[in-house]
């Protein structure tokens, strides 16, 4: 990976990070989705180096899967 991606990767993860924290009044699985959706779609960046799809569909999966934990940690503060 050349210095210019591990830039862009580096970026984009310390945006979504303050991102989130300007989030105060998201629930918690809102939170969990967003947060998955930019580490699966850095992840899938640095995966595909560099390629639409992949960061998409990286992004894509880990809103999924951060929507999913969002959603049982929502219920086990529930109980």
């Amino acid at each position: 990976m050349n210095k210019l991606q591990r830039w862009a990767a580096s970026s984009l993860l310390a945006v979504g990070a303050l991102s989130l924290a300007a989030c105060s009044n998201m629930s918690t699985r809102d939170k969990y989705t967003a947060g998955g959706a930019a580490v699966g779609g850095v992840a899938g960046n640095v995966i595909s180096g560099g390629g639409t799809l992949g960061t998409l569909g990286g992004a894509a999966v880990g809103g999924v899967v951060g929507s999913q934990v969002g959603k049982e940690k929502d219920k086990r503060e529930q109980r």
